[in-house]
């Protein structure tokens, strides 16, 4: 027989004390590093919608709150802000719904307020980058989930909300798209019924941010990104085969590589693990790039028939940060990228690096309290310590401890809706895999916060199957007579 879940009453109150406990908590995160820690890509999002022209390379989404934020309030601090505020919402609705999976109350509750304090979450949530509200898109579509597994049932509620938050994952990044659809597979594998429309959801918001990229946008002035920023994988996939295989290239091929860049930079460039020295350094012509992309597309298909191994290996190389739970401290680009706490624009990216634009003061930080200032960095550089990496920093050893979670936390209930669970990480933990460009933390931000949240799921299925297991055998007979010589 199934083993029903003890039905939970719904508490109000103790998910309005642990929503304001991780709002505040986050606050004083919001206060310390006012109005955000940032990158070059932070300064990127900006830039653009003030210099023009408005490009779609990053998420026009997410640009447009920002540009929001600034042209209204003359700061980004409204945008972080409301980062921590969802932030606090997504987690604790993850934990009510694991709660009314079955989770231990007592300790999810303790989990879910006790991870802001931890940088990964709090420092993560006041940072200036479309990942942060994609992830926590990623964390309340677990919590969807979760509550389709509750009822062991799709529902019309759900299925909007999966609508919505898939929909959501792609607008706020480029590789949402891939994202929903590994997870709406492994959700038609898992539910028994209304596959069809889970699927319909699924394609549909798949193709929204697609749709509206290709044929709205253009519309409205917004450029699509350039050929180079789609395709610079690819190019980093050449650099790595130029460098491993160099009998694989003719002279015509270096041609072509040196009317980009010198084939010194493609040399230095073909570290597997990330394309920054190829592609973001100044011997490399983008728009040389742009011009000649069908030319690269076409080097790289040929090589990925005639070296399809080589390609693979890039691949699996560079998607490190989606399998691999440890960093690799001694190759070029192995290391986990966290954050980069500099104290203004000028400091990272330099004067001339960026387009631009009247008010760029605004990426400086500016701290609302400067003792919590010096708390929150003592506390941030000390979690960045090599050591903490594996634990913290890499989202691969959650997702896998998400997956053990969710089957034992199935096997336990005797519910199979409890894998779904897990689904969006797998959907993020594949994609990333197949296309991501660094060792970068914020692409498997998700994983962590997920997997962090199941940490009580577990720990309550393997009581629940202890006990099971003590039950059976105090009912087995045993046979009294003894054993035949």
């Amino acid at each position: 027989m199934r083993e029903s879940i003890t039905a939970v009453r719904p508490r109000p109150w103790a998910a309005l004390a642990t929503f304001l406990t991780l709002q505040a908590v986050l606050a004083c995160w919001w206060a310390a590093f006012y109005p955000g820690l940032f990158s070059r890509d932070s300064v990127l999002y900006l830039s653009h919608t003030l210099a023009g022209p408005w490009v779609s390379d990053h998420s026009v989404l997410y640009d447009a709150l920002l540009w929001l934020s600034f042209t209204r309030t003359g700061d980004l601090g409204a945008v972080t802000f409301a980062q921590t505020t969802a932030m606090a919402l997504a987690l604790t609705y993850l934990a009510r719904s694991l709660i009314a999976l079955g989770a231990p109350r007592l300790l999810t509750t303790v989990v879910a307020v006790l991870m802001p304090v931890a940088p990964p979450v709090g420092a993560f949530a006041v940072t200036l980058w479309k990942d942060v509200p994609f992830t926590i898109c990623a964390v309340a579509l677990a919590g969807v989930c979760a509550r389709i597994a509750v009822r062991r049932a799709v529902t019309g509620p759900a299925l909007a909300g999966l609508g919505v938050l898939m929909t959501a994952l792609g607008l706020f990044r480029a590789n949402g798209f891939l994202v929903v659809g590994v997870a709406v597979v492994a959700l038609v594998v898992i539910v028994t019924a209304l596959r069809v429309r889970v699927l319909l959801v699924g394609t549909v918001a798949a193709a929204v941010p697609l749709l509206l990229t290709e044929l709205v946008f253009p519309r409205f002035g917004i450029r699509p990104p350039s050929r180079t920023y789609v395709y610079h994988t690819a190019f980093g996939d050449i650099a790595v085969a130029y460098r491993d295989r160099p009998e694989l290239f003719s002279e015509q091929d270096k041609a072509l590589l040196a009317s980009v860049a010198p084939l010194t930079r493609w040399w230095e460039g073909g570290t597997c693990h990330t394309i920054n020295p190829l592609i973001w350094r100044g011997d490399f012509s983008w728009q040389a790039a742009d011009a000649h992309a069908g030319e690269l597309l076409a080097l790289w298909r040929r090589l990925l028939v005639s070296a399809p191994g080589t390609i693979v290996d890039t691949r699996l190389c560079r998607g490190a940060i989606a399998w691999r739970p440890v960093q690799d401290e001694q190759a070029v680009g192995g290391m986990t990228y966290r954050f980069s706490l500099r104290p203004n624009a000028d400091t990272y990216v330099g004067p001339t690096k960026v387009p631009d634009f009247p008010g760029r003061w605004v990426f400086s930080l500016r701290p609302l309290s400067q003792e919590l200032y010096l708390v929150a960095t003592a506390w941030l550089t000390g979690s960045l310590a090599p050591r903490y990496d594996w634990a913290l920093w890499r989202g691969a050893g959650w997702a896998y401890l998400s997956y053990l979670a969710v089957g034992a936390a199935a096997w336990a209930l005797r519910n199979r809706y409890v894998l779904a669970v897990a689904a969006v990480v797998a959907g993020q933990q594949l994609a990333i895999l197949a296309n991501i460009s660094a060792q970068d933390f914020r692409y498997m931000a998700s994983p962590i916060l997920i997997g962090a949240l199941l940490v009580p799921l577990l720990a309550g299925a393997v009581g629940r199957s202890g006990a099971r297991l003590v039950r059976l055998a105090r009912r087995t007979p045993v046979d009294p007579r003894p054993e035949q010589a």
